[in-house]
């Protein structure tokens, strides 16, 4: 294992952007380098670049970024040729990996696989699929696009041309046979959780070339459970994450404004989120509106570094995770484990798999604020914190690089 040069492919550094992808790709690196392994970590960044060269520097000599970008979005091609046949071609030719792990290839290119393959022909190649932007043109998210979101449970060239008319049914064949030629040139697909392997089963990926493995987390000591005042109830509630359409922060809302007036006086939620700035006008004022409505109820924190995460769930009773998509295994629910504290999560795709209704944490019915307004009263009234003693840790970040170079990179 220690003879292997490990080049890790990502679409954003955490330094810059603060996605669970790009953290759990950069997570990795640093096990590795830590245990002593010939590692990189190349990033792409949106930022222009010193003399506009393709890469720079960032901490160290070992963490790149890649200065370039993607035109093409339903195809996954790159938008600048140069970068791909020239620079990073000329990056694998000088550090020769014999394990390349893509944790993204968005904003990036397809590409960089097939030039992988051509270039460094008996490199193991590695993808970790965190959506399924592969399955679905709409953001990957198998979600319909307008107003209603509905989810939905299957592509197909026919229905995708349906959500997107300006495409015809044949465009969508192409695009998935596109696809799919690269991802023949992939020895392992690594998935955070098994819903999403079933998704890409049912898509065309070959059982036998997919493997779970959760995102490891770094071992700490779990935070005992908020200390209450005389009288007080676990009311404490948090949101982590992006403020998006997608992500259930106007559900979460909602559900708080429906709460009895004797249980808004004993509960609090906090959220810590980025992004709202960068959404539709028409969601930025609903959020806004909800918020102006809830006052006090609510606290809008904005974004956050890795590194406050501990402090921040200290401060929780509970973590709700309202998204209103399947979501794969987001990286709030191994966090808020670590740190002992219980999940109100909607009822579908890696939320259900990862949260154990009843035992770790509390299903409710997706998108229904009246539902999780039910659940946020019964939790608040738990004192005790009932379910936090059924929680177990997650997995390491020692356990997760072990497991990747034991059962994904080969000997």
């Amino acid at each position: 294992m220690t003879e292997h040069r490990i080049l890790i492919v990502s679409h954003g550094h955490p330094d810059h952007s603060k996605g669970g992808a790009e953290v759990a790709a950069y997570n990795l690196f640093k096990e590795y380098e830590r245990l002593g392994l010939d590692t990189v970590f190349l990033a792409r960044s949106d930022q222009p670049s010193h003399g506009g060269s393709a890469f720079s520097t960032i901490n160290s000599d070992k963490e790149i970024l890649f200065h370039t970008h993607m035109s093409d979005f339903f195809l996954f091609q790159s938008g600048c040729k140069k970068h791909v046949w020239q620079e990073f071609r000329a990056l694998l030719e000088r550090y020769k990996p014999t394990v390349i792990h893509f944790h993204h290839y968005i904003h990036m290119g397809l590409e960089l696989i097939r030039e992988v393959r051509n270039t460094l022909p008996n490199a193991r190649i590695v993808v970790t699929l965190h959506e399924y932007l592969a399955i679905c043109a709409n953001n990957g998210q198998m979600v319909k696009p307008g107003k209603q979101m509905k989810l939905c449970y299957k592509s197909s060239p026919t229905d995708c041309a349906r959500c997107f008319p300006e495409r015809s049914a044949a465009d969508f064949f192409l695009r998935e046979k596109y696809i799919k030629s690269i991802f023949n040139l992939v020895d392992m697909f690594v998935s955070p959780s098994y819903f999403l392997i079933e998704r890409y089963k049912a898509w065309g990926i070959p059982e036998e070339k997919m493997v779970m493995i959760e995102n490891g987390q770094p071992e700490i000591e779990a935070p005992a459970a908020r200390q209450l005042t005389e009288g007080e109830g676990r009311g404490r509630f948090a949101f982590f994450g992006q403020i998006n359409p997608f992500k259930g922060v106007d559900v979460l809302l909602e559900a708080f404004r429906l709460l009895p007036e004797d249980i808004q006086k004993k509960v609090h939620l906090d959220i810590h989120g980025a992004n709202l700035e960068g959404q539709t006008e028409a969601f930025q004022e609903k959020i806004h509106g909800l918020l102006e409505d809830l006052g006090d109820l609510v606290t809008l924190h904005g974004s956050y570094e890795s590194h406050e995460i501990g402090r921040l769930m200290e401060q929780a009773d509970w973590v709700i995770i309202p998204s209103v998509w399947w979501e794969n295994s987001p990286m709030v629910i191994q966090e808020a484990f670590n740190h002992g504290r219980p999940l109100i999560g909607s009822d579908i795709g890696g939320m259900q798999e990862k949260i154990l209704d009843g035992v770790t944490g509390i299903h409710f019915r997706n998108r229904s604020s009246i539902a999780l307004s039910r659940e946020i009263v019964k939790a608040s009234l738990d004192s005790k914190l009932s379910l936090a003693k059924n929680i177990v840790k997650p997995l390491t970040i020692f356990l997760c690089a072990e497991m990747h170079l034991n059962e994904v990179y080969g000997s």
